[in-house]
């Protein structure tokens, strides 16, 4: 089944908050799809179709958010495989579209991560959890640690240096500086990121994400529709998603869920690697980037350290990343596909002012969910504005 130029994504909105105490997380959800909808000229009456997830969000969490809306709606979509939960809705709200079972899906995020201080990843040797962590779970393992031990790998076999990795984090904030929502803007430099404390060895405080309240919505439709709306829409080409996990301990761990979606994506938009003018990968910290680079293709694996090197990555730049400031240095409440697929939308739209790609056409899109380290989910979309 092919729905390359089929699906828009009509209407986007990015929720301007980094940090709301007098919010909840449903109000923050309420207010980005009022957000996204305003953008495309739909209302709430037009809605049949509803796909969200959320760290604070129980099995029926989606069911309480329709109760929130007085939405009732023909297709649900609870789907939460992590951080790139919000790419996969993506493609699973193009494919009800096409399937009849939906006409306009809205695809909606809300957190409260850091007015709750919510402790993201930080391990801990108690709970319950998937019944893979009974094995891990005692040992008190952390997102961040098991970040570093890819960088330290990739370090080990291939000669990357933190200094390759801490152009990727001066990147991003160069982009923040140029977005006026962004939580942190000033400049940094690669000796600031070096200079900053280790979280975990190779890993400087500066190569993490941040914590963040936020939210966002995406509406989607068939192009058909969305040809009649109020802005400029822009077409999903082709998706793909998958999983990496230990397979019972028998693992290459510098092989992630990238290389499979990826290539599912490319396939099905039937574009190459160098029609892409811009990609938003999920940078949760910044061998996450270097890595999710090398396997969706654009440069042979062990070569990442040079290729995020010389300013490729800017806006500027011969591959432009992360144009909103990223994970890194914008938001980060938690799960951040979200941002991805919005970012990538306004940059086709040529709505993103200074640090605005130039003839920006075709755009990729491609989230992580859970920890490279263990296991962990990847999502991938490619869009254009033709």
């Amino acid at each position: 089944m092919s729905l390359s130029r089929k699906i828009a994504v009509a209407g986007v909105y990015e929720h301007p908050t980094r940090f709301a105490p007098d919010k909840s997380m449903y109000q923050i959800m309420a207010e980005s799809v009022r957000g996204a909808l305003d953008d495309c000229g739909l209302t709430i009456k037009d809605v049949d179709g509803l796909l969200t997830a959320g760290m604070g969000m129980g099995p029926m969490g989606i069911v309480g958010f329709c109760d929130y809306l007085n939405l009732t709606p023909n297709y649900l979509d609870g789907t939460n495989i992590g951080g790139s939960s919000f790419v996969a809705h993506t493609a699973h709200a193009a494919a009800a579209i096409h399937a009849g079972l939906c006409d306009v899906a809205v695809v909606v995020y809300g957190s409260t991560a850091a007015s709750s201080r919510f402790a993201i990843g930080t391990g801990g040797g108690h709970g319950g959890g998937d019944p893979c962590d009974q094995y891990e779970l005692p040992f008190g393992p952390t997102t961040v640690g098991a970040y570093a031990m890819i960088a330290q790998r990739h370090m080990h076999d291939y000669g990357t240096t933190p200094e390759q990795l801490a152009e990727i984090a001066v990147t991003m904030r160069l982009h923040a500086s140029m977005n006026p929502v962004a939580k942190y803007r000033d400049l940094i430099t690669v000796e600031d990121v070096l200079a900053s404390r280790v979280i975990s060895s190779p890993l400087h405080l500066l190569d993490c994400c941040i914590i963040s309240d936020g939210g966002g919505a995406l509406v989607i439709t068939s192009a058909e529709r969305a040809r009649d709306l109020k802005k400029k829409p822009a077409y999903l080409l082709g998706a793909g998603e998958t999983v990496r996990h230990a397979a019972r301990g028998r693992r290459d761990f510098l092989e992630i869920a990238a290389a499979q979606s990826g290539r599912l994506a490319f396939e099905r938009a039937g574009v190459a690697h160098k029609d892409i003018d811009m990609a938003m990968i999920y940078d949760s910290f910044t061998i996450t980037v270097l890595s999710t680079l090398e396997n969706l293709g654009f440069c042979k694996r062990g070569e990442g350290g040079p290729f995020v090197s010389g300013g490729r990555l800017r806006f500027d730049g011969a591959l432009p990343i992360n144009t909103d400031g990223g994970g890194l240095s914008s938001n980060h409440p938690g799960m951040r596909g979200m941002f991805l697929v919005i970012e990538a939308v306004k940059q086709l739209r040529g709505e993103c002012g200074p640090r605005q790609v130039k003839n920006c056409r075709t755009a990729l899109v491609h989230g992580t969910g859970g920890a490279l380290g263990t296991r962990h989910s990847g999502a991938t979309l490619i869009l254009t504005n033709q």
